[in-house]
């Protein structure tokens, strides 16, 4: 068994104000991910300007919030924010949904594309590579508040989690096994994929089927909401079930990518 560290889910005080770690990783995310799409703009084969990748960021970063939060109230615990609607607005007790936040990143970024008069799935095969970025800061803040910890272990690695409703028994570090698989390999997969410019469809349709693989392997170790537990089988999950719709689309997207043209500024530049 590994001793989980003693980390303190508040990492300053300004005034009234906690500053939590897990704000911190949103803003280190949003920041690097927007780094990396604005270094990646200097090449002029991808046709995106230093102005667009700001608005790409922006628009992408409040789609993912506002659908991360509206997504897990509606997918995992709207009988609770029935009761309490307000509690919709305590964003610091926890509560996101990647699903919801990507569902809030395809509305956010059509109406970015119609602002930009780009196809859709163009403007989204720029943004997709830097999801995982956002990933890995984030799974690494759930791992700072202790929360979306793992199925019981009896593995080497097992921790046990402060929060007395993990029941004081070894848990997998899920949230490590998805800053690992689905940040830092799902990033290094995408980044390199979309290195070369490639049909339309293709980096946010290979996106959707790895992520999709992924969560639902992950989804086996990783103990489910409590207030769900597992929908069927003793082992079937809420965020398997939103997977499997995603790794369909994108196995879509990648087979109707075949026939898609290269974007035009890359025909340009070759």
């Amino acid at each position: 068994m590994i001793a989980y560290p003693d980390i303190d889910p508040v990492a300053f005080e300004l005034g009234p104000v906690a500053v939590r770690w897990y704000g911190i990783s949103y803003i280190v995310g949003i920041g690097a991910a927007w780094w990396l799409l604005a270094r990646r703009a200097r090449r002029a084969e991808y046709g995106w300007s230093a102005e667009q990748v700001s608005d790409l960021i922006f628009f992408g970063a409040v789609g993912a919030i506002l659908g991360g939060r509206l997504g897990y109230v509606l997918f995992y615990n709207l009988p609770a924010y029935l009761s309490e609607p307000l509690a919709i607005f305590k964003v610091w007790q926890g509560g996101m949904s990647f699903h919801g936040g990507l569902l809030g990143v395809f509305v956010a970024l059509w109406w970015l594309s119609r602002r930009l008069q780009r196809p859709l799935f163009a403007v989204t095969d720029y943004l997709i590579p830097v999801v995982p970025v956002g990933l890995f800061c984030g799974r690494l803040g759930n791992f700072a508040n202790g929360e979306l910890w793992g199925a019981p272990t009896g593995l080497p690695w097992g921790m046990i989690f402060p929060d007395p409703r993990a029941g004081g028994v070894p848990r997998h570090p899920s949230q490590l096994y998805e800053a690992g698989l689905e940040g830092i390999v799902l990033f290094i997969v995408l980044w390199w994929f979309s290195a070369r410019i490639r049909p339309t469809r293709s980096v946010s349709g290979l996106f959707l089927v790895v992520y999709g693989v992924l969560r639902c392997g992950i989804e086996l170790v990783r103990e489910p909401d409590g207030q769900l537990g597992y929908l069927a089988f003793g082992w079937l999950t809420m965020g398997q079930i939103l997977s499997f719709p995603m790794i369909v689309f994108g196995v879509w997207l990648l087979a109707s990518a075949r026939a898609a043209p290269v974007p035009a500024a890359a025909r340009t530049k070759q």
